[in-house]
């Protein structure tokens, strides 16, 4: 399912897919991956991909990405189309693995590549901030305010903006330590998605 670009990221996606700035600290070597249209509607910004999603060159395609489309109510043909969907990881290359489980997205990453990606994009857009990585980066929360806290009190970050944890098989222990999160969150997050694809 290769993605369609257009001609105002085009150029942008094969810079970035060329990029070899932390090769020396990929174990695995650099495979940038993203997905991105200037028409995008919904930004999604996750972690890193794991060896799986290394291995493949499809963002998302494991079991947290099953997760995270059953979260947000995307179909497969709408989470992998850029004109509709743009996938921003905080690295874009496979981190490794470290003693509990992958490393973290590379530092160089974000500062690197994010503003340009993003001001490409189109300005009304609804972003979805995957993991602690993505939140840290784009919430102005307090010292003290949680995942968790970040996640409960969506509302407060705008209408553009929608915290959510990573979707990895530890989410299914914080999900049961929170069942708030499937009983007001996900219900506001899928109108939410709607509306953002639909341009509103």
């Amino acid at each position: 399912m290769a993605a369609r670009v257009d001609v105002k990221t085009d150029a942008l996606l094969r810079e970035i897919r060329a990029c070899t700035v932390c090769a020396e600290e990929l174990v695995d070597g650099p495979r940038p991956i993203v997905q991105v249209s200037s028409r995008s509607r919904l930004v999604i910004i996750g972690q890193a991909p794991g060896a799986r999603v290394h291995a493949s060159g499809v963002p998302w395609r494991d079991d947290s990405g099953d997760r995270l489309r059953q979260w947000t109510g995307l179909t497969l043909e709408e989470f992998y189309d850029p004109a509709k969907v743009a996938l921003v990881p905080m690295g874009f290359c496979y981190p490794g693995t470290g003693a509990n489980g992958d490393l973290p997205p590379r530092p160089e990453c974000a500062p690197l590549w994010h503003d340009r990606v993003l001001g490409a994009l189109a300005h009304r857009r609804l972003t979805l901030l995957v993991g602690s990585y993505a939140q840290a980066r784009y919430l102005k929360r307090s010292g003290r305010q949680t995942l968790t806290d970040a996640v409960r009190d969506y509302q407060s970050h705008g209408s553009g903006i929608f915290p959510l944890p990573h979707p990895s098989w530890r989410s299914g222990l914080w999900m049961m330590r929170n069942p708030w999160f499937e009983a007001t969150v996900l219900p506001a997050l899928r109108p939410a998605v709607r509306q953002a694809l639909a341009g509103r």
